[in-house]
């Protein structure tokens, strides 16, 4: 009776934890199964107990890496893993676990024990956040991202000539096609072309085309890029690497709106939007003699800065989350994100090639990492080691994740000149909320600005 009555009061401890329990014998199946685990996975306590754990949870590391089994043969407790399982009507459901071994007095291992929680709540605000904070498939929460938000709809309004101004990788040509795709050209063409990759009289014939005859092998008519992108937008990515001559030429062609194809004589006229972008510094090549500037003055009619990604640090976490879905949706797989100590050791890395640099580094992840979360193991190997005074922040190495979130704050603190409510909003979080912040982190804020929020 006595057991019993104790069976009883574990059952009710169980059942008022909201997260789910369960427990296994050595055999692996389960014991016990509380409310929350029927709420959670749909399943009922009696078509549970007797049963697999893998057959009930259906979980997509259940074969080849299930965490309980390695707790009760290492011995090692997991904490907070982000797997999926399969719900009673096959739907996945997104939960953390936690695992420990189940022992009797004399220390005995009977079976295990694991506990789950809930994180669809988690991934759809998530989803949410995401939608918030991305415009035509271009992700970030940072001002200097917001301010090109704001720019976009106004410059796809007009048929200026726009200049994308930005180093390798930083996302010129997605910038473009978004432009192209809010303007009312968007059923029309969007056509681009790298002019740093080709030499003159390549470049000559993409831009342009050729007639029948016009030299050795052009046995028919081939239209230029300006043709095919007539009524639409035309993307000239790399424009400061293109020669004099052929500077000369495209003057014209965006003076007068028509151009001759190699090999003919009539002008053709076209109808065309264009947009520009390089990564150097065309003023400087003007004031060199190696750049037109009656050509700069006709591509520099609006300039649309874009910052480097060691300039927007507060945009990494969402560009992951990006490129893991992105990622996870291509290959078909079921990756989580990132663990901890990798999205520190991302968060310090300067990237020199920009968000190419970090899709590639989450593309290799992929590559190696089959589900769960991305670990250290699974970055390029010159992510995995200690970082260089070279590729760190302020000379910080290993950042923990208080530390990411406090070089966030103060960033933000100093873009607002240590005006809190602006802070707060470049944040994305409420003043209060900065204010518990400031006051948990130690951080002080002397500013004179400041003292008045």
């Amino acid at each position: 009776m006595a057991s019993s009555n104790a069976d009883d009061f574990h059952s009710v401890i169980l059942d008022s934890i909201n997260d789910g329990v369960f427990t296994v014998d050595r055999e692996w199946r389960i014991t016990s199964f509380n409310k929350a685990a029927e709420r959670i996975t749909g399943v009922d306590r009696e078509d549970a107990i007797g049963r697999p754990c893998c057959e009930v949870f259906r979980a997509n590391i259940c074969e080849a890496a299930c965490a309980l089994r390695e707790t009760l043969t290492t011995g090692r407790v997991v904490l907070n893993q982000a797997i999926y399982i399969l719900g009673a009507r096959g739907q996945r459901i997104p939960i953390s676990i936690s695992t420990a071994a189940f022992k009797d007095r004399r220390g005995r291992v009977l079976g295990g024990v694991e506990t789950f929680r809930d994180l669809s709540l988690v991934e759809d605000l998530r989803r949410e956040l995401a939608g918030q904070h991305s415009f035509a498939d271009i992700v970030g929460r940072s001002d200097a991202m917001r301010q090109v938000f704001q720019l976009l709809p106004l410059l796809a309004e007009s048929d200026s000539t726009v200049l994308i101004e930005g180093a390798s990788g930083t996302g010129k040509e997605l910038v473009a096609r978004a432009i192209h795709a809010l303007s009312p050209r968007k059923h029309k063409p969007f056509v681009a072309l790298n002019c740093g990759a080709l030499p003159d009289t390549l470049l000559e014939s993409e831009l342009f085309g050729y007639e029948a005859g016009a030299f050795t092998d052009a046995r028919r008519d081939k239209p230029g890029r300006f043709a095919l992108a007539d009524g639409g937008t035309i993307f000239l990515d790399e424009i400061g690497d293109i020669s004099p001559a052929m500077q000369a030429r495209l003057l014209r062609v965006l003076q007068e709106r028509v151009f001759e194809p190699l090999g003919g004589v009539k002008p053709v006229s076209i109808d065309v939007r264009v947009l520009a972008a390089t990564n150097q510094d065309l003023p400087q090549l003007v004031q060199a003699g190696k750049f037109r500037d009656d050509l700069f003055y006709r591509i520099h009619v609006v300039r649309l800065p874009l910052p480097r990604l060691r300039e927007r640090r507060e945009d990494i976490p969402l560009l992951i989350e990006h490129f893991v879905a992105k990622f996870n949706r291509l290959q078909n797989k079921d990756v989580l994100g990132v663990a901890d100590d990798v999205l520190a050791r991302l968060m310090e890395h300067d990237f020199p090639g920009n968000v190419r640099e970090l899709e590639n580094i989450v593309e290799h992840a992929f590559v190696l990492c089959r589900s769960g979360l991305v670990q250290m193991a699974h970055l390029p190997p010159h992510l995995r080691g200690c970082s260089s005074s070279s590729d760190s922040l302020s000379g910080v190495n290993g950042m923990t994740l208080q530390a990411i979130e406090q070089l966030a704050i103060r960033d933000a603190l100093r873009k607002s000149g240590g005006n809190r409510t602006i802070a707060a909003r470049q944040l994305g979080i409420d003043p209060s909320t900065l204010h518990r912040k400031l006051k948990a982190l130690g951080i002080t804020v002397s500013s004179p600005k400041a003292a008045k929020n």
